[in-house]
């Protein structure tokens, strides 16, 4: 059985987006996530295996978190948290109910090893640690290729019944 340490590991010795299968991309994301340009941080997901969601971005320069062609951490932490909604939005997709609004409650553990470029991909990984009512708790890694830019807990609430 793969551990949520074995899954760090692969990820940080370089395994590749290419490697997964992709689910939805480009315009299509737009169905699993709440944001709407200029502000959509995630461009294709992965989907789930052992719990484990995957998400990705290519940045682009346009893109709003971009200055002298770098990517921002706050960027980053904003794609961390739209590789989320997408998580959720294909879950309940998949069972045929209306994504939830999140909204970051906290950032935890907070470790920031490089950012990317323009043209780079960033590669999320998420992991639930769990989850309790509107609030869930993930473990995230982002990736460049075989960088690890990024790692953090971040808590979200979920707004459950939207009407």
């Amino acid at each position: 059985m793969t551990t949520w340490e074995d899954i760090t590991h692969l990820f940080a010795a370089g395994k590749r987006i290419d490697a997964m299968k992709l689910i939805c991309q480009g315009h299509d994301i737009l169905k699993l996530i709440p944001q709407r340009d200029p502000i959509v941080m995630v461009d294709a997901f992965y989907g789930i295996e052992n719990s484990v969601s995957y998400s990705g971005l290519t940045i682009r320069e346009d893109n709003i978190f971009v200055e002298d062609g770098l990517l921002s951490e706050l960027g980053v932490i904003e794609h961390i948290a739209q590789s989320a909604a997408a998580r959720e939005g294909y879950e309940k997709t998949i069972n045929g109910e209306q994504p939830s609004l999140g909204y970051i409650g906290s950032i935890n553990n907070l470790k920031v090893m490089g950012t990317a470029r323009v043209n780079e991909t960033l590669f999320t990984s998420l992991k639930p640690l769990y989850e309790l009512g509107e609030i869930t708790l993930i473990h995230a890694l982002t990736n460049v290729g075989e960088r690890v830019i990024l790692e953090c807990e971040m808590k979200i609430f979920l707004k459950k019944d939207q009407k």
